[in-house]
């Protein structure tokens, strides 16, 4: 989540305007005639509701008291500790690996939700049979309200390059300038071997000596960590957090998360012979802009990458 952007959110449920330019044409006027034009389309409303998470710390009193290795004080670790965990949680859930989730309010019954991932990227999809994309609110705008759903096992296919060169045209004849292939690290393995196969031909040589590292020694190829197309050069990013069945193509520019709180460490109660203290965030993801992604969705990563 480093790659994108950040935000103070002022709201339970955060609002933001979505906008298209239009279609080019043979602008061409006379000289001196009246100014006429049409009522401009409104911007369309979009919105996400914001999901709390936390960790608890409870550290016993002689834990604190006593002489630690390596360390002055274990609730300052444990904290320290629980927010790099806290922080894991939330890229799981924003990055999908939690699976398709829509947005949520919440109630004294059901904790609220953020629309994640997956429930954003609703125009350039590519999905296997049976499978079926988000619903917003307002058909093409509002908030997610209905996830989509998975291909089953039987309809899942290999990643295929040419669907993907075909997302990110899509993406670029929208207006957006994907840079990031997002992909889990199996899948990242697959594109690798694909781009070094006979096949592929895109790498002459696996392993191919690249000269002195700077580390000391010599360096191989063995990675493809960048893929250069007719509308952009991408990074293709392993995501440890994302399943093996989605890969998405991104513009970071487009996404951010929306925080009411980051990382608040809050007093609990003292009410047995130990600290207790929790760790938490208020957070949403917002995307400005959904035509600018796309997703591969339904991949077979078990199978090798096609052409």
């Amino acid at each position: 989540m480093s790659n994108i952007g950040r935000s103070k959110a002022k709201s339970n449920y955060v609002e933001w305007l979505g906008d298209a330019l239009a279609s080019a044409t043979a602008n061409n006027q006379i000289d001196g005639d009246e100014f006429a034009g049409t009522a401009l389309n409104a911007a369309e409303r979009f919105g996400n509701y914001a999901q709390i998470s936390w960790k608890v710390m409870v550290v016993s009193r002689r834990a604190e008291a006593l002489t630690k290795a390596g360390r002055k004080s274990e609730m300052a670790y444990q904290t320290a500790k629980t927010g790099k965990e806290l922080a894991r949680d939330i890229e799981y859930i924003v990055t999908s690996g939690v699976g398709h989730q829509r947005s949520r309010v919440g109630n004294s019954t059901q904790a609220p939700l953020t629309a994640n991932l997956t429930s954003w990227i609703i125009t350039n999809d590519s999905r296997g049979t049976s499978a079926t994309t988000a619903v917003l609110s307002g058909s093409t705008y509002g908030t997610p309200t209905g996830v989509a759903t998975d291909a089953v096992a039987t309809n899942m296919r290999a990643i295929s390059e040419a669907t993907l060169l075909s997302l990110v045209s899509d993406c670029y004849t929208a207006g957006g300038d994907p840079t990031m292939v997002m992909v889990s690290p199996t899948a990242k393995q697959k594109i690798t071997g694909y781009m070094f196969s006979s096949t592929a031909a895109r790498v002459a040589t696996q392993y191919q000596d690249q000269g002195k590292s700077p580390r000391g020694g010599a360096s191989v190829l063995g990675a493809i960590d960048v893929w250069v197309t007719d509308f952009g050069t991408l990074d293709i990013v392993p995501n440890r957090f994302q399943r093996d069945r989605d890969v998405w193509i991104l513009d970071p520019s487009t996404w951010e998360v929306s925080y009411i709180d980051d990382m608040k460490v809050v007093d609990i109660a003292k009410t047995h012979d130990s600290e207790r203290k929790a760790i938490l965030s208020d957070y949403t993801l917002v995307c400005k802009a959904n035509r600018a992604n796309a997703v591969f969705a339904d991949a077979k990563v078990a199978t090798a990458m096609t052409a």
